[in-house]
């Protein structure tokens, strides 16, 4: 290797500081030393994800962080995007056993057929690869009800006003955490005058209750032909699940589950690390998290 790329090499590893650095690279991996989530088989909810082979390791934070400060046991089903090794898939059976994980040729043999009669979504769904988060979350979910969980937020306490969004029989609406700002490929004027309802502002497609009813394949069909709806890879599938939740029902979840680039914790159950703060979550998340017994706890 090159003086210039050892010098590239460790400017990139120490970009975010040496804290950084060593919560993400050395502290980060002990969660695989904690005891496996068990008995994760109430389907009064089920947890969908989709992961890779770059997102796995904080994936396994993310869940564990939920299912100790919930004290939920929610059915748990983990998509692979396509890039996951066998290594990867072993270490998630073992440290999540009854799960369901979903690899990626498995997927497509069985959702592909599902949507031949949706020609809009089945580009959509072989050309993003994002997608799998709607159509594939949607063909294995065994529940009614849905809860979107991305590999990049911790939990820090007990989410208690999503649990009883989740949990209650007469909550009717989609809800999910709020976007710093709105993030999708269509304009609200044009959600109006060409489908006849409001675009829910800031919904954003990281943490959030959906019911299966609200993702129908009809409708995201009549979505996808909207004009230039087909934008930035990963606004498109958010603006679907706003589209879908707009017209199904929705509210956002309390300010303390809002996306916030400044600031901290602050007492929040939960922070949406996204990527602009990514890094915030090895020097603040994991780092709080390990300060305050986590990993002890987890043992």
């Amino acid at each position: 290797m090159s003086i210039g790329s050892m010098v590239y090499n460790l400017r990139k590893k120490y970009q975010y500081g040496f804290v950084t650095a060593y919560y993400r690279d050395r502290v980060r991996k002990n969660i695989l030393n904690s005891h496996p989530i068990i008995n994760t088989s109430n389907r009064v909810c089920e947890i969908h994800v989709l992961t890779s082979a770059n997102d796995w390791l904080n994936l396994i934070w993310a869940l564990k962080s939920f299912y100790h400060y919930s004290q939920r046991q929610y059915a748990l089903c983990v998509h692979d995007d396509g890039t996951l090794t066998q290594d990867n898939i072993t270490t998630l059976q073992h440290h999540f056993p009854d799960a369901r994980i979903i690899d990626r040729k498995q997927a497509d043999e069985k959702v592909l057929p599902l949507l031949s009669s949706y020609p809009l979504c089945l580009e959509f769904r072989k050309t993003n690869h994002l997608s799998p988060k709607v159509f594939d979350f949607a063909a294995y979910l065994q529940s009614d009800r849905l809860l979107l969980l991305d590999s990049d937020i911790l939990f820090f306490q007990e989410p208690t006003e999503l649990l009883n969004r989740i949990e209650n029989p007469d909550y009717k609406l989609n809800t999910l955490n709020a976007d710093e700002n709105s993030a999708y490929t269509v304009e609200p004027e044009t959600v109006k005058s060409q489908l006849g309802f409001d675009l829910a502002a800031r919904v954003n497609s990281g943490l959030g209750l959906i019911h299966q009813q609200s993702l129908n394949f009809d409708w995201i069909e009549e979505f996808l032909s909207l004009p230039d709806i087909i934008g930035h890879f990963w606004r498109i599938e958010q603006t679907i699940y706003a589209l879908c939740s707009s017209r199904f029902g929705v509210e956002l979840l309390p300010k303390a589950y809002d996306v916030h680039l400044e600031g901290g914790i602050n007492g929040s159950p939960s922070r949406h690390y996204v990527g602009k703060i990514r890094h915030l979550m090895y020097r603040e998340g994991i780092r709080h998290l390990v300060q305050n017994g986590f990993l002890k706890e987890l043992q």
